[in-house]
C-alpha cells in the first residue's frame, strides 16, 4: 500500500510517501509498526491527537480497517479560511 505524509508529518519523517507491506489490520496498528522503524517515525506519530488520517481518500478514525486499502494519508488537522 502507498503511505502518504503531508505538512509537518512529512518534514519529521523526511519523505513524502512510501510503498509498504504491512501485517497491520487497522490504522493504529500501522502507526505502531511505523513507530519502531526509526526515531523520525516515533516523533511524527508521538501524538495522534494532532493527526488526521484518510484511507483511500476518505477521512476516517485510527481504528478503521486498512486490510483492503490501497492508500493511507497522514496529515495535521486542517482549518478553513
Amino acid at each position: 500500500m502507498e503511505v502518504l505524509y503531508f505538512a509537518w508529518v512529512r518534514e519529521r519523517i523526511g519523505i513524502p510517501k512510501e510503498t509498504i507491506v504491512t501485517q497491520a489490520k487497522t490504522v493504529f496498528e500501522l502507526i505502531e509498526e511505523l513507530k519502531v522503524r526509526s526515531g523520525h517515525y516515533e516523533t511524527a506519530f508521538s501524538d495522534t491527537s494532532a493527526l488526521r488520517v484518510a484511507v483511500d481518500q476518505q477521512l476516517t478514525d485510527f481504528d478503521a480497517s486498512i486490510e483492503e486499502a490501497k492508500e493511507i494519508a497522514f496529515f495535521p488537522p486542517m482549518t478553513g479560511g
